[in-house]
């Protein structure tokens, strides 16, 4: 059995698929689970509550973390401590191998590119929490009390990804005869991981012995686009024309004035006023996996809304 723990996102339902190739017991959890595949199980679990999530995690070789908090700083800190004691502790219970699925805010602003050796310096209170609860895994591993492994990406974005930024402000606008957006500087490049690779990647380091206790930069082709050129190209596929508005920090705040995630956003605008080059060198490597290219994964992101 592997079980997918917040299994209604989109990297859940990417990794129920590819899942496949490695078991036929599947179980998917959330507090309303849907299936992916005809086979599935589904779990009903809050896991907030650790008896929930200890039920939920029983009888499973390998654990995958993909769940989604509201996106609030006050929901990431009461929230996340909570969901990772939880998760790790059913683990060891039960003797289960746990991939987490994570994001690069621990980080913080980078100079060049993020790989797996760039530091934690979290410059954002979002990044502040990510860092903990990474750090919380990460002194089980140590300690020989648990086997995990960190899987992280960049920004998504990808086919029927309806939350990406990316597609809301990019894809969304233009297939509406709408002029495109783009944060605060259209003209440095910036890293996106395509979600059906993310989801393939994941499955693949969840069954593979070796990649356990280890962090990994998930599948990001390395030829990132300008927001100029990733507009352009999406509007090629659309085919509609290349119309954009770049979005100032000032506009952001009148807008979140009136609209929460757009209010919370705010302190990672850092991620998109210089370069946001995502490294996963490590990962092609080990696994000869090839990145889907930039203008496939436009084209099929764009034929998917269609």
């Amino acid at each position: 059995m592997q079980t997918i723990l917040g299994a209604n996102g989109i990297i859940g339902i990417e990794l129920a698929k590819n899942l496949t190739q490695y078991t036929g017991k599947i179980r998917l959890v959330s507090r309303h689970p849907r299936k992916v595949n005809a086979t599935d199980e589904t779990y009903a679990a809050d896991l907030t509550n650790a008896g929930a999530t200890r039920e939920a995690v029983a009888g499973s070789e390998v654990a995958y973390l993909t769940v989604g908090l509201p996106y609030s700083i006050k929901a990431w800190r009461a929230g996340w401590p909570v969901v990772m004691r939880n998760v790790i502790d059913a683990c060891k219970e039960h003797n289960t191998r746990l991939v987490f699925f994570d994001n690069v805010y621990l980080y913080g602003r980078v100079q060049g590119w993020m790989t797996e050796e760039t530091p934690v310096h979290p410059t954002s209170k979002k990044g502040e929490v990510r860092a903990a609860i990474a750090e919380m895994l990460l002194s089980e591993v140590r300690a020989g009390n648990l086997t995990a492994l960190i899987s992280r990406a960049a920004d998504f974005y990808g086919p029927h990804t309806p939350t990406s930024v990316v597609n809301l402000l990019v894809f969304e606008n233009l297939r509406k005869g709408k002029k495109a957006q783009w944060l605060l500087n259209d003209m440095v490049r910036h890293s996106f991981t395509y979600t059906p690779d993310a989801g393939k990647a994941t499955a693949l380091l969840g069954n593979t012995e070796k990649a356990f206790n280890h962090a990994w930069h998930l599948p990001t082709d390395k030829n990132a686009l300008s927001g100029k050129q990733f507009i352009e190209t999406a509007a090629g596929a659309l085919g509609v024309e290349p119309r954009c508005t770049v979005v100032n920090k000032g506009m952001l705040r009148m807008v979140g004035l009136f609209n929460g995630v757009v209010r919370e956003s705010v302190e990672m605008l850092y991620q998109s006023d210089s370069k946001y080059l995502f490294d996963s060198g490590k990962f092609e490597k080990a696994f000869d996996f090839q990145p889907t290219p930039y203008e496939q994964g436009i084209k099929e992101t764009a034929l998917s809304m269609k």
